[in-house]
């Protein structure tokens, strides 16, 4: 289907049911980081996301035919809920289906307009392909996320609210990417009316589905994708939303999770509003670009996508923002097991502000301390850190970027194995719904002498599990089958520094 993108942004009508959101200037972030710097609103949307949008401008193009047979979609979260809201405004009969791993709060926001809503599969892509399946045989019309051109323009009268609403050009554009849909009907609007302006996608570092595309010069399948961005959590972009980005789109920029957790904060702090993963993306690849290139006095817009968080979530962002803003020092530490030792190691910290101080005896000889240290410029302080626990001949890792440390290590007692084993540890990350933890130790050979093992809830969504497994019980093969079968995204971390200092 090809149609005319600018006339048909001009003439939408998503405003049957979306809202014109307000262009907000971030004050705190912009005197930080010496920019004007706009956040678009569109967590004040109906359903708290752009979503609405595009759902409603395809909806309400079905001829009379395609609305008696009634629609589908698969989402999770945010497309549901405007398909759902879509549906009821226009007197639709409307079967959503959802990930079984959609946080409950998208899932109670689509069952208020009345539609049906199906849970299947751990992922977008696994409800994606049952949706599409039910929509040939109950001929239902399919109603795609992002790779619908009636769906692109609808997300691009985002673009066109931004032109109205400002009274100069901006310099710069940064825009979150799932499947692409908002960032190809913005950026084709944009680049129509501000030609010299910037365009940049953000996405998160373990969902760079717009980047890798990019790099290989068509759309490409991720093998996997992280679960916590996960209103951005798509394995494949679309094709349509492809050929639009990498003709109009500048620059892709990833960011981690602790990034993503202190761009949240900083949204809060300047709105009084807690933002989804996904609607945080934009502020904070704004900030990293920001401070990778020393941007400054240009004006910019960002994108608020979404609101939809979970409140059990929060546990999680308030956790990784203070590191992902640069606020947390996270150390280990070797001292002499000898009196008088504490109070010599927390001479050299001085008055620097604790955040953490983890402590087990580990021999007659030494200990290790897990310590985490408060600081204003991450930089500086860590440097001089360094240089005092260097002046007294300390044995330290900085383990502020370890993903092992930051998960795991922080909550668990530590302690290490009285007996010689050969020992390898895996970090984990799994769906989180009924019965995962059970099915992932089911899948382990019952055999197996399990040496360690810490598992962590991180909201609704996902799970991660600290596994140590001796191997002197466990052939390579049938390792390597676990792993291969299991089908759960896994890191090796048997050579993690910070395991060895604590745990091994």
């Amino acid at each position: 289907m090809k149609i005319n993108y600018i006339k048909e942004i001009n003439e939408s009508n998503v405003y049957d049911v979306a809202e014109k959101t307000p262009l907000t200037l971030l004050t705190k972030i912009s005197t930080k980081y010496e920019n004007t710097i706009y956040l678009k609103r569109e967590d004040l949307q109906p359903i708290f996301s752009f979503k609405c949008r595009g759902a409603y401008n395809k909806i309400s193009n079905l001829n009379k035919t395609q609305i008696a047979k009634g629609i589908i979609a698969a989402s999770a979260g945010n497309h549901a809920q405007g398909v759902a809201l879509s549906a009821s405004k226009l007197n639709i009969d409307a079967k959503i289906v959802m990930p079984t791993t959609t946080p409950s709060i998208k899932i109670e926001s689509v069952k208020k307009f009345g539609v049906q809503v199906v849970l299947f599969g751990d992922s977008f892509d696994e409800a994606y392909d049952f949706a599409v399946e039910a929509s040939k045989k109950e001929e239902r019309v399919f109603i795609h996320p992002f790779d619908d051109p009636l769906v692109i323009a609808g997300q691009g009268t985002v673009a066109k609210e931004i032109v109205e609403q400002s009274n100069e050009e901006p310099d710069i554009f940064f825009i979150p990417v799932g499947g692409g849909g908002l960032m190809s009907g913005m950026s084709i609007y944009l680049k129509k009316y501000y030609p010299n302006a910037k365009i940049y996608g953000v996405e998160s570092e373990d969902a760079p589905t717009l980047h890798t595309s990019l790099e290989n010069n068509k759309p490409t399948s991720l093998d996997q994708v992280g679960l916590f961005v996960d209103g951005c959590a798509v394995k494949r972009i679309g094709d349509e939303t492809f050929n639009i980005s990498k003709n109009y789109v500048d620059g892709v920029i990833l960011v981690s999770i602790d990034e993503t957790c202190a761009a949240i904060k900083d949204i809060y702090e300047d709105t009084r509003v807690m933002s989804e993963p996904a609607g945080a993306l934009s502020v904070a690849g704004m900030k990293k670009f920001i401070v990778s290139n020393n941007i400054k006095n240009k004006k910019i817009v960002t994108i608020n996508s979404g609101a939809n968080l979970n409140f059990d979530r929060l546990r999680h962002v308030t956790e990784r923002a203070e590191i992902g803003e640069g606020r947390e020092v996270l150390l280990s530490v070797k001292i002499p097991e000898k009196s008088g030792s504490f109070r010599e190691f927390c001479e050299v910290i001085g008055r620097r502000s604790i955040s953490e101080f983890n402590y087990r005896y580990a021999s007659n000889n030494s200990a290790n301390v897990f310590v985490g240290i408060k600081t204003d410029n991450i930089a500086e302080d860590t440097k001089k850190i360094s240089s005092d626990l260097n002046s007294k001949n300390y044995d330290f890792i900085d383990l502020t970027k370890d993903e092992v440390a930051k998960l795991h290590l922080r909550y668990m007692v530590g302690g290490k194995p009285n007996s010689k084993i050969n020992e390898k540890l895996f970090r984990f990350e799994f769906p989180e719904k009924p019965g995962a933890l059970l099915n992932f130790l089911n899948k382990m050979k019952s055999d197996w002498n399990i040496t360690l093992f810490h598992y962590r809830n991180h909201g609704s969504a996902f799970g991660r599990v600290l596994v140590g497994i001796d191997i002197l019980d466990c052939s390579e093969h049938d390792l390597g089958e676990f792993l291969t079968d299991l089908g759960y995204k896994f890191t090796d971390e048997t050579n993690n520094k910070g395991y060895s200092s604590f745990l091994k």
